[in-house]
This record gives C-alpha cells, sequence and structure tokens, in this order.
C-alpha cells in the first residue's frame, strides 16, 4: 500500500512540473490590448459582395483584420478554394472564429490567430477585407503601403481618409434591408494628399 500512494505521488509530481513546463512555454493567452471596435458582423449577402468586388481566386491568401466569427475568409475559402487567415485581438471571436472555421470544415484553408491588428504583417497577402471604423483604416495606412503591388483591399462602409479609392459598390443587404457602401482599393494606394 505505502508503494502505491509513492508512486502515485511521484507521477503527479512529475505530472504536475510537465504542465507548468508546457504552460510556461506558451505564450500568454492573456491580450494586452483591448479590441478598439465592438464586434458587428457583416451580412453574408454584403460578405459575398465584397469577395466579387475583391476578385479573389483560388490562388489568392485572403487576409481579414478584425475578422470576428471567421465569415469572410470561410465564405471565401468555400466559394473559391483560396486561403485565408483571421486576426482578431479578442478570445470570444477567436474562438467563434474557429467554431466557424471547423463548422464549414475549411480548416485545411483557413487559420485563425489572435494578434493585434496593427502588428500584421501585410506583405503576404492577395486579398485584404475589411469592416473597421475610419480612424482604424486611417491608422492602418503604413501597413496598407506593404502590401505588394495588385494586392486588393475592399472596405466595408468606410473608406480609407487620404486614399482615392478605385471604386465603391453600394449594395442593399438582403439580411438587414440597409445600405451598405464597399470601397475597393489596389497597392500601391493612391494617396490624395
Amino acid at each position: 500500500m505505502r508503494v502505491r500512494i509513492g508512486i502515485f505521488a511521484i507521477a503527479a509530481v512529475l505530472l504536475c512540473g510537465a504542465a507548468r513546463e508546457i504552460a510556461e512555454s506558451r505564450p500568454p493567452l492573456t491580450q494586452e490590448r483591448t479590441p478598439d471596435v465592438v464586434y458587428v458582423g457583416t451580412p453574408y449577402d454584403v460578405v459575398s459582395r465584397m469577395i466579387k468586388l475583391a476578385g479573389v481566386k483560388r490562388e489568392d491568401t485572403v487576409y481579414d483584420l478584425g475578422c470576428g466569427d471567421g465569415r469572410m475568409i470561410v465564405l471565401a475559402a468555400k466559394k473559391y478554394g483560396c486561403r485565408g487567415i483571421g486576426f482578431d485581438i479578442d478570445p470570444e471571436r477567436i474562438s467563434a472564429a474557429l467554431n466557424n472555421v471547423r463548422t464549414n470544415g475549411v480548416g485545411d484553408l483557413v487559420h485563425i490567430v489572435e494578434r493585434d491588428l496593427f502588428t500584421v504583417d501585410l506583405s503576404e497577402a492577395d486579398v485584404l477585407l475589411l469592416y473597421l471604423l475610419p480612424e482604424i483604416n486611417k491608422k492602418l495606412i503604413p501597413q496598407f503601403e506593404k502590401l505588394k503591388p495588385g494586392s486588393r483591399l475592399v472596405t466595408h462602409d468606410y473608406d480609407i481618409d487620404d486614399v482615392e479609392a478605385d471604386e465603391s459598390v453600394h449594395v442593399t443587404s438582403n439580411e438587414d434591408n440597409a445600405d451598405h457602401t464597399l470601397f475597393l482599393y489596389t497597392a500601391p494606394l493612391k494617396k490624395t494628399n
């Protein structure tokens, strides 16, 4: 009996040590900042128009900064077979996005990353889909300037200050019966100032 308890005690100590080592080697899941915007999902019919306006193709890599539940990149992957990466800082949104990826069976194409959108390297993106506030779009201009030539950027409802859009499209959503405006930009961006 005493030997058996000793073995269990040693095993428990080893397991606790291994768990502590794993926990210490992983990056912390707590965020340093809170989200810059409140999540509001883009209606799916508007997402579909954004993807079409961007001219998404199978060989594209589509990024979504502030991806929320991942609907933009999930829909692009399902419809065109392209790769997608969604970035969000909110653990609840990350969880929802991962669930959406799983539910739609696109885990081989879509990855969700917990990261501050102001730290994301955009140089590998072919398409960037955004639904962010105007002040955040403007703050992201230095990152947009790192997009490779020919990359397409589509924003929902808010343009990018001091940058000329290639095209703007008005859409009335069947889901929320509201009017939405989409703006298409192509890298390198055409600054107006």
